[in-house]
């Protein structure tokens, strides 16, 4: 309708409202936003709806494909009713003697560019499926607590936050010494005592969760050449809960930096609230001036996941401060800091590398202004990997095809594109690599017959067009449809900064992005909560997805559902034809309509169409859903 707001979604925020457990999560961070202490919260965790929005959250992501020790992934627990996933997850965690212990983690290297290798630890699907209800459980909790600072896997906030952050600080605030820490090897490093005494800091005083997540540090790490060992520290990156963990261990850290400047009893005790555009921030600028006839170092921390830069005003600030910083890593989180790798920037003079970028600030008349491209290794990784994928497009790889090889190609360009466009000269940089790349194709796709890099081809479908359909640097393969993308074809655009109103975990916070579900709720929650009757759990939860895709009405007759006893749910090509319990061959229609699909007899079909007073519109549908079934329509 004409002036209707625009629905917005956030797919995990979707996900809880399909289970009922968004309320759930909004207690707990205001519990912990009010300093309380939670204990039961193991209750919470093995709730039937919590474990069954992990099985949603997980199932999206690619990774849930790949196995660990036990060869299993998450199509496994898919083809299991929702009952046995419910009791097989709680028996796992509280029903053995035992108590919880996960299955070996198998560990496998992922080379880096520089020759190197990562070492990552992939959990069973059964213990990646606990962690995730941990995850969701936890993470509320946490969220309430965390600094301001940090950007990295936290809901809402991205890299790009991160350097917005950056840039103002140097530009705005003129803070151009920045010390460039590097921790030795955080991930495997982790003291796993300090962090139990962080997370019962935090307020999480459940004894049973603190000893499931102990066995979770220390669960056996299968080794490439098939040993096994224990470890005494560390976090396996490739667990669900790791990134959670890294910021528990490093909000410590934030939160002390904060406290030198940004968040000092002085400033804070001399602030007001006051009214900036829409939002109401709390302003400390009175208490900073005052700061600034002391012996107090002015410094900012921005941080994503371990790696973390701090922000001084002078030289002997930045040197003071990252001995400081230094001492406290080793002395109160037992982290190690990297000598060779940590270093102060006077970025008037040099560039500073973070999170791909390297920044500088340059003067522009009276003042200084940002200066940012992509950092030398990171820029000498994308092109390599462009050129090599271009030689690709000339001659496929063995069984690809050209098309394929262009649409990979093209993946490649806008995955650098998106990244990299807040660099101010992002331009420049690709303008480079594009030249490169071209003179590759050009080269490889020449021929006697003359070259089949083309500026003309086919026609681009609109998402193309809005994109690149102005640039003249287009070009085609002689007989494919599909356009080369141009990676010199983008313009600079400026970071968005974190909104300060927007939270998963509030009702205000959750308008800027997110539109609550407009279905009724009742029938929600009686679907949710109908017995399997032998179904699937990705039965289960692909018809959550059709009630709220289909607007909670019916597929033939276009009416809401009143009750959860009036839906029916159809495969559309059945079982015995080899038809699966997936989103994409299901579709919801109310009971009344399910013997249409179930009778053979022609006379009784009509003579039931007739008597529900259908109309040829949804004959019409009900004999397209016959016809999938390999069924006769209806006369």
């Amino acid at each position: 309708m004409p002036g209707e707001a625009k629905s917005l979604c956030v797919d995990d925020l979707r996900h809880a409202e399909y289970y009922g457990m968004q309320p759930v999560y909004d207690e707990l961070y205001r519990r912990s936003k009010d300093g309380e202490t939670l204990t039961n919260l193991m209750d919470i965790i093995m709730k039937r709806e919590n474990i069954l929005l992990a099985y949603r959250n997980i199932k999206t992501n690619g990774g849930s494909y790949t196995a660990g020790t036990d060869n299993r992934n998450i199509t496994d627990i898919g083809r299991m009713t929702p009952e046995e996933v419910v009791e097989k997850v709680r028996f796992i965690v509280t029903g053995s003697r035992h108590g919880y212990r996960p299955k070996p983690v198998r560990r496998k290297d992922i080379p880096k560019p520089n020759g190197k290798t990562r070492p990552l630890g992939i959990p069973c699907i059964w213990d990646r499926l606990i962690q995730q209800c941990i995850k969701q459980v936890m993470e509320p909790i946490c969220e309430a607590q965390f600094s301001d600072n940090s950007y990295g896997f936290r809901p809402n906030r991205s890299a790009e936050h991160a350097i917005a952050r950056t840039y103002s600080l140097m530009q705005v605030t003129h803070l151009h010494y920045v010390i460039e820490f590097d921790i030795k090897g955080f991930f495997d490093n982790v003291n796993h005592s300090k962090l139990i005494k962080q997370i019962w800091a935090m307020g999480i005083r459940d004894k049973q969760l603190i000893f499931v997540i102990r066995r979770i540090l220390t669960a056996p790490i299968r080794m490439p050449d098939g040993t096994t060992i224990l470890p005494d520290k560390g976090t396996p990156q490739g667990g669900i809960i790791s990134p959670l963990l890294a910021n528990i261990v490093l909000n410590e850290l934030d939160h002390w930096v904060e406290s030198q400047w940004q968040n000092n009893p002085v400033a804070v005790a001399r602030g007001r609230y006051r009214i900036i555009g829409k939002n109401e921030v709390f302003d400390k600028s009175h208490g900073y001036r005052t700061m600034k006839s002391t012996n107090l170092k002015e410094m900012y921390i921005v941080r994503y996941a371990d790696d973390f830069r701090i922000f001084c005003r002078s030289k002997e600030d930045a040197e003071k401060t990252r001995e400081a910083v230094t001492r406290w890593l080793e002395e109160r989180l037992r982290l190690e800091v990297s000598p060779e790798k940590t270093r102060t920037v006077n970025v008037r003079k040099r560039y500073s590398e973070f999170l791909g970028f390297k920044i500088r600030v340059r003067q522009k008349a009276k003042k200084y202004t940002v200066q940012s491209h992509i950092c030398d290794k990171k820029f000498g990784i994308e092109r390599e990997k462009l050129v090599e994928q271009a030689k690709r497009i000339a001659r496929p790889s063995e069984g690809k095809t050209p098309l394929g090889e262009i649409r990979t190609y093209n993946s490649m360009v806008m995955g650098i594109q998106n990244y990299f466009e807040i660099a101010t000269c992002i331009s420049l940089d690709c303008r480079i690599i594009h030249r490169q790349v071209m003179t590759v194709l050009t080269n490889r796709l020449n021929s006697e017959k003359g070259c089949k890099l083309q500026r003309e081809g086919g026609t681009m479908p609109q998402a193309e067009k809005e994109r690149y359909g102005r640039s003249k640097m287009v070009r085609y393969v002689a007989g494919i449809d599909q356009p080369i993308y141009p990676l010199a074809f983008v313009k600079n655009r400026i970071p968005h900064s974190k909104r300060s109103a927007v939270c998963s975990y509030t009702a205000e916070g959750r308008k800027p992005i997110h539109t609550n579900l407009r279905l009724n709720p009742f029938v929600l929650e009686g679907l949710r909560s109908m017995a399997s009757g032998g179904h699937s759990t990705e039965y289960a939860d692909s018809r959550i997805s059709l009630f709220s895709a289909q607007g909670g009405k019916c597929a033939v007759s276009g009416e809401e559902f009143r009750s959860a006893s009036e839906i029916a749910c159809w495969l559309k090509k059945p079982r015995k034809d080899g038809g699966q319990e997936r989103y994409q061959n299901m579709i919801l229609l109310h009971y009344r309509y399910l013997p249409l699909l179930e009778i053979s007899d022609m006379a009784k079909l009509t003579a039931l169409t007739k008597t529900l007073n259908m109309t040829k519109k949804q004959v019409s549908k009900v004999n397209r859903l016959r016809e999938q079934a390999g069924l006769a329509a209806i006369d």
